[in-house]
């Protein structure tokens, strides 16, 4: 088990490498000139010389490389070009919010996702079953701020229910405030990812249904209940958790989309304004950042697997 782990952690190491000069390259190796870009139309060259000092363009690729490298490791992401912030100080400024719409979005989605696919699995091939085949076309078909302003008009504009926009947190202001905020943007978000789950959670629950141990503890008695949760969702799991991590890591771009209907000041908000003021700093930090998490998920899901399936500790 413990080699097994050791393995996992140390495959990330050379992933997380290959993103690091994946980032690097694509600043710099990208047509046209940043610093021309971060310095406008009606600047000087002086100007445009002096961004790139800054930015330390002037130097060979292999030194910015290398400097850029050390200051990773020394957790600098460097600096932001308008605001004179450190990258590092600006994502810990903006992450609570995304963090908070993340897991209430992750959480409300397996509660619903997971039984709502364990449901139409067992009653398979009736109108349970093909309600929920329906939902999920729909909430694939559906784009995320399309939902969003369909929800706001209706639960917002029209009934009054719940805040148009904005964002309250949870320890500063309150329980109530913070679920009153965040339950539309939550619901938007979520809306796709049980589709996705729902669909997969079915699948997998339908083909275990069909092996012959849970014929077997049909066969000894065993409520309907226990079989669907000790023996199906439990073997059914592996698949599942798979798409939950996924969707846990596809959630950074549904971020960005919903935080901008909403006006959430997140990370998905600071990579829209970074992008449209041409902060290539803040823009190349977010995307290490993101990728980071991204790769860390999926260690999770990988050593999530051998809660569920005991033969991959071995």
């Amino acid at each position: 088990m413990l080699g097994y782990v050791l393995k996992r952690i140390a495959a990330t190491v050379p992933v997380m490498g290959v993103v690091a000069l994946f980032v690097f390259l694509m600043i710099r190796l990208a047509p046209g000139d940043p610093a021309a870009v971060i310095a406008g139309d009606y600047a000087t060259a002086e100007d445009v010389m002096r961004i790139r000092e800054q930015l330390g363009l002037n130097e060979p690729i292999i030194v910015q490389f290398t400097k850029w490298v050390g200051a990773l490791v020394q957790g600098d992401l460097g600096e932001a070009i308008f605001s004179n912030k450190s990258v590092a100080e600006l994502i810990g400024q903006r992450i609570g919010p995304t963090v908070m719409l993340t897991l209430t979005t992750i959480i409300f989605t397996i509660l619903v996702a997971v039984p709502l696919g364990t449901l139409a699995a067992w009653r398979a091939g009736t109108f349970i079953d093909r309600a929920v085949m329906m939902f999920s076309v729909g909430g694939f078909s559906v784009p995320v701020f399309v939902l969003g302003y369909i929800l706001i008009y209706i639960l917002s504009i029209q009934l009054k229910w719940l805040p148009v926009q904005g964002y309250r947190s949870m320890f500063e202001h309150g329980l109530w405030p913070f679920l009153r905020h965040i339950t539309l943007p939550t619901v938007t978000l979520s809306v796709i990812f049980i589709a996705l789950i729902a669909r997969m959670t079915r699948a997998s629950v339908i083909e275990v249904l069909q092996e012959d141990y849970v014929r077997t503890a049909r066969a000894k008695g065993q409520s309907e209940f226990k079989v669907l949760l000790r023996h199906a969702l439990r073997n059914a799991a592996v698949p599942i958790v798979t798409v939950i991590g996924l969707s846990l890591a596809l959630l950074i771009g549904g971020v960005v989309v919903t935080e901008s209907v909403y006006n959430i000041p997140g990370l998905g908000r600071l990579v829209l304004d970074a992008v449209l003021a041409r902060d290539y700093p803040i823009i190349q930090g977010l995307i290490l950042f993101f990728s980071f998490v991204y790769i860390l998920i999926n260690l999770l899901i990988d050593l999530s697997y051998t809660l569920f399936d005991p033969r991959i500790r071995y």
